[in-house]
C-alpha cells in the first residue's frame, strides 16, 4: 500500500469518526433542557432583531423614529405592548431594533475577529511556529496587557471622528449620500473596536490544539507525501480542534453583547436616533425614571440578561458536549 493511500484511508477514518462524534455531541446537546431553552431564547431574541424592518411595519405599526404624542409615558398595554418613553415612541420598537444592532455587531466582531483573524493566526503560529510563532503571541500578548473594556474604549473614542471625517469627505465628493444617517460609522467603529481584542483569546486556543495535533502521525505522514500547508492547516488540522472553538464563540459571544451594550452605554456606540440597548438602559436607569416609569428599564434589562444568560449557559452546556473529561 503506498503512502498517498495510507493518508486516504486515515484521512477518511477521521471524518467518519468526526461525523459520528458530532451527530452523539447533537444529541447529548438536545438531552440537555438548559441547551435547549437558551438555543430557543438565542434563537427568538435574534429573530426578532433580523426581522425588525418587517415586524415594525406590520405588527407594531411604528418606525422607531415614530411619536404618538397622545400616548406619552404610557405603561404597557396592547396598544403599546413594551410602553412609550417620553417622546410617545413605541419602546418595542425601538427595543428590536436595538437587538439588531447588537446581532449585527456581535456577529461581525465573533466572525472576523474570533473566527477569521484569531483562527487563521492560531493555526498558523501553532503549525509554524519559530519567528512566526513569536510575532504573533508577543503582539497578542501587548493587546492582552490592557482591561478589554479600557481597550475597546480608546480605539472606540479615538478612530469615531476620524471615520466620521473621511465618510462626509466621501458623501460630499461622491454621489453617495445618507452614510452618516445610517449609522454606517457606528458599525465600523464599534466593529473594529470588538475585533481588536476579540482574536487573541481564539488564537491561544487554537495555537495549543495545533502543537498537539502537528505531532500526530496522520499529520506527518501529510508532510512527508507533499501536501501543501493550507491543506494541511484547514483539511486537517482544523476539523481536529472544532470542539473548543465552538465552545469559544458561544461564551464569548455573551461577552461581546455586554461589551457592545456597555460601549452604546458610555455614549460611544450607536448614536440617536437609530436605538441601541446600551442607550435604552441609560434612558431608564435613573432612580427619577424608575420611580416614575419602570418600564423603560424592563424590556431592554430583560432582553439584554436574556442574551448573555443564555449565550453563557449555552457555552457551558457545549462544554460539557464536547469535552471528553465531562462526559
Amino acid at each position: 500500500m503506498s503512502s498517498l493511500q495510507a493518508l486516504t484511508e486515515i484521512a477518511d477514518e477521521t471524518q467518519r469518526r468526526r461525523r459520528g462524534h458530532l451527530s452523539r455531541a447533537t444529541a447529548r446537546l438536545m438531552r440537555k433542557k438548559i441547551a435547549v431553552v437558551a438555543v430557543g431564547v438565542i434563537l427568538i431574541i435574534y429573530l426578532s432583531g433580523i426581522l425588525a424592518a418587517p415586524i415594525s411595519n406590520y405588527v407594531t405599526g411604528y418606525e422607531y423614529t415614530d411619536q404618538d404624542y397622545t400616548s406619552l409615558k404610557e405603561p404597557p398595554s396592547l396598544k403599546h405592548w413594551a410602553g412609550t418613553d417620553r417622546a410617545g415612541r413605541d419602546i418595542f420598537t425601538r427595543l428590536i431594533w436595538g437587538v439588531q444592532n447588537t446581532v449585527i455587531l456581535t456577529a461581525v466582531g465573533m466572525l472576523s475577529g474570533g473566527l477569521v483573524i484569531g483562527v487563521s493566526l492560531g493555526l498558523i503560529s501553532g503549525y509554524i511556529g519559530g519567528r512566526v510563532d513569536d510575532v504573533i503571541m508577543r503582539i497578542g500578548e501587548i493587546f492582552a496587557s490592557f482591561p478589554d473594556i479600557l481597550l475597546v474604549i480608546i480605539i472606540a473614542a479615538t478612530l469615531r471622528p476620524r471615520l466620521l471625517e473621511w465618510v462626509r469627505w466621501l458623501e460630499d465628493h461622491t454621489a453617495v449620500d445618507g452614510l452618516v444617517r445610517s449609522g454606517v460609522v457606528d458599525y465600523m467603529v464599534i466593529s473594529l473596536a470588538l475585533v481588536s481584542f476579540g482574536w487573541i483569546g481564539m488564537a491561544r486556543l487554537v495555537r495549543g490544539q495545533i502543537l498537539v495535533l502537528k505531532e500526530t502521525q496522520y499529520i506527518e505522514s501529510a508532510r512527508a507525501i507533499g501536501l501543501s500547508t493550507p491543506r494541511i492547516l484547514f483539511r486537517h488540522l482544523f476539523p481536529n480542534a472544532i470542539s473548543p472553538i465552538v465552545v469559544t464563540v458561544s461564551a464569548g459571544m455573551g461577552s461581546m453583547v455586554g461589551t457592545e451594550i456597555v460601549l452604546s452605554w458610555l455614549g460611544l456606540g450607536i448614536q440617536p436616533p437609530r436605538p441601541s440597548l446600551g442607550v435604552m438602559l441609560l434612558e431608564g436607569g435613573s432612580i427619577s425614571v424608575l420611580q416614575v416609569m419602570p418600564w423603560l428599564l424592563i424590556a431592554p434589562g430583560v432582553v439584554a440578561w436574556l442574551m448573555v444568560l443564555a449565550w453563557n449557559l449555552l457555552g457551558d452546556a457545549l462544554n460539557d458536549v464536547l469535552n471528553p473529561r465531562t462526559r
